[in-house]
């Protein structure tokens, strides 16, 4: 916590913000190779077998 106390509230903005849009470009990236479908496919098989029906 010391460090967010002695930069000042732009800087703290500026790493927000860099860290928001890397994310948006991660996730951007992910969809255009297509991860989504494989993981909504992993999640409905984890669901249907913590529920006993898989």
């Amino acid at each position: 916590m010391g460090f967010a106390k002695k930069c000042p509230i732009r800087t703290k903005y500026a790493v927000q913000l860099i860290l928001i849009l890397t994310s948006v470009v991660f996730v951007c990236v992910g969809a255009y190779r297509g991860e989504a479908e494989t993981v909504f496919s992993k999640a409905i098989r984890l669901c249907l077998e913590c529920v006993g029906i898989g």
